[in-house]
């Protein structure tokens, strides 16, 4: 029972990461569309706010790249949850809880 909670902190935790990573490529690409209708409402020249834009995009490059990072982690501790022999559903906002297979070693 101990490991169902265990893996049930780590799902929480990464589901919640996953959630605030994409929240954030949201918002940095919301930036991204305000400062591009900004310098048109305010008639600045493209090459005054480029480096900022360019700033932005890069913010929104890294972020997706760990969302990737993220996405690969969830599917490597899946992987890992069922060599220890849980087997619990992860639903969008928890888990649901089942038992551990009969058969399976524990591995410490």
């Amino acid at each position: 029972m101990e490991k169902i909670l265990v893996a049930r902190r780590v799902a929480t935790k990464l589901l919640a990461t996953e959630h605030a990573v994409d929240e954030a490529i949201a918002d940095a690409t919301e930036l991204m569309s305000d400062m591009v209708r900004a310098r048109r409402e305010l008639s600045i020249a493209a090459t005054s706010s480029d480096p900022s834009i360019a700033k932005v995009a890069a913010a929104i490059a890294a972020l997706s790249e760990a969302r990737t990072a993220m996405v690969e982690a969830h599917g490597e501790l899946n992987e890992l949850k069922l060599r220890l022999g849980i087997r619990t559903k992860m639903g969008e906002d928890k888990l649901e809880e089942a038992t551990p297979v009969a058969g399976l070693r524990e591995v410490a």
